[in-house]
């Protein structure tokens, strides 16, 4: 006669959710606990048989499993439709510039005049009474330095015309930036943000990505603006 502990246990480990592999439906799992509860009482002690309670307990279980398949299935129904929804709204933003933090100016021609140009900004939790802001070329020299008096906390704008500190028009490209804000004798924090353009939308298990023109992937929460 088989002992009704150990198919108790057979029958817990069946319904444990960490036992039961990702593609088990919520009917095969069902099926399996009949199968097991019915072998359990075919084959339980007749001077000891299966109480109420026992096998009040045992469906509450299955009842457990079942709400806990059917929730996690609803809620990867909810996610996937949430990213549908996401990759939808972030697509609205290709084409369009964006302030991103990041440490580089781009330098192009203009769309609308022709000549060459490059944006980006300085984000400042604080206040600064002086923003110095260091434009250096691939080789790490300082090609041109903008000094900015009484900057209030935000994000400080800058358009450089691609001309170095001697007047010097400098090759179309990209270019490092590098910002020091303080008030008094005191730095204060601060933040380079390069002007990107979104180039494409992508959905993955890591959720909706926003795809830029520097070749960095970001998130919609990391824009700082949008032009």
């Amino acid at each position: 006669m088989a002992s009704t502990s150990g198919i108790s246990d057979n029958l817990l480990n069946t319904m444990n959710p960490t036992s039961t592999s990702s593609s088990s439906s919520i009917s095969e799992t069902q099926d399996r606990f009949m199968k097991l509860l019915i072998t359990q009482m075919k084959n339980q002690d007749p001077l000891n048989p299966m109480d109420n309670a026992e096998v009040t307990s045992q469906m509450a279980q299955l009842s457990t499993v079942t709400g806990i398949e059917k929730m996690n299935a609803t809620l990867s129904g909810f996610i996937s439709s949430m990213q549908s929804t996401q990759a939808l709204q972030a697509s609205s933003l290709i084409g369009r510039a964006v302030l991103v933090e990041g440490s580089s100016a781009y330098l192009a021609p203009s769309k609308t005049e022709g000549e060459s140009e490059a944006y980006f900004g300085v984000d400042l939790p604080v206040g600064a009474d002086n923003l110095k802001v260091n434009i250096k070329d691939a080789g790490g020299n300082v090609v041109k330095t903008f000094n900015l008096k009484n900057q209030a906390a935000g994000i400080a704008q800058i358009g450089w015309n691609g001309f170095s500190e001697d007047g010097t028009k400098l090759a179309d490209g990209r270019y490092t930036i590098e910002a020091t804000a303080t008030t008094g004798n005191s730095t204060v924090a601060s933040t380079t943000l390069s002007y990107e353009q979104v180039v494409s939308v992508s959905s993955g298990a890591n959720g909706v990505k926003l795809n830029l023109s520097n070749l960095a992937s970001i998130t919609t929460d990391q824009i700082k603006q949008i032009f």
